[in-house]
């Protein structure tokens, strides 16, 4: 009858694919809830919300003004020139308001980039609504083209009354590699 024995090293890679099962399932799922629970208590990095803002009846508040403050950032290795046309803006809760970011590809070759946005503090991130935004779809860019990208967005009445700042900031990313079709000329 033959005898099947334990080894040492079969006993430790089992124990280490054991252990490298146990750390992925903690970065997937224990990682980004508790990320999103510390961004919360901590007030950082605010994230929009995902919902579809809808449109009420309200009037402006024109007893109050809101501080609206404009960032701009590239990811590591984008090589566009991206910032906003006005950095700071002050409306009134209620108020449609407008503004305008510029981009210019700086390369020879078209690529495509996508902005994210973040929110600050992120108590506000509820209360401002972007109703029409570039942050929604990719932006292509043929090499050395420029494009005005515009923002409208609505700052709600019900924002606490102690929030007297808010700064939407966005980084832009270069998706060239994942983007779906050929740059479009604009």
């Amino acid at each position: 009858m033959l005898k099947l024995s334990s080894s040492p090293v079969i006993d430790t890679a089992g124990k280490l694919l054991v252990v490298a099962v146990l750390m992925f399932a903690f970065v997937f799922v224990v990682m980004v809830p508790l990320y999103n629970v510390l961004c919360d208590a901590l007030g950082i990095n605010g994230k929009p919300s995902g919902e579809a803002y809808t449109s009420v009846p309200a009037a402006v508040d024109e007893s109050r003004l809101v501080s609206i403050q404009f960032l701009a950032s590239n990811n590591a290795g984008m090589p566009w020139e991206f910032a906003p046309t006005t950095t700071a803006m002050k409306v009134h809760p209620g108020a449609v308001n407008e503004t305008v970011f510029h981009a210019r590809n700086t390369m020879p070759s078209d690529m495509v980039a996508q902005a994210i946005p973040s929110i600050s503090p992120s108590r506000a991130a509820p209360y401002f609504h972007k109703t029409e935004c570039f942050c929604f779809h990719q932006q292509p860019l043929e090499g050395g083209a420029s494009a005005e990208l515009p923002l409208q967005y609505i700052v709600d009445q019900d924002l606490p009354k102690d929030i007297h700042t808010i700064t939407l900031s966005y980084t832009i990313f270069d998706v060239t590699d994942m983007a779906d079709g050929a740059v479009a000329a604009r």
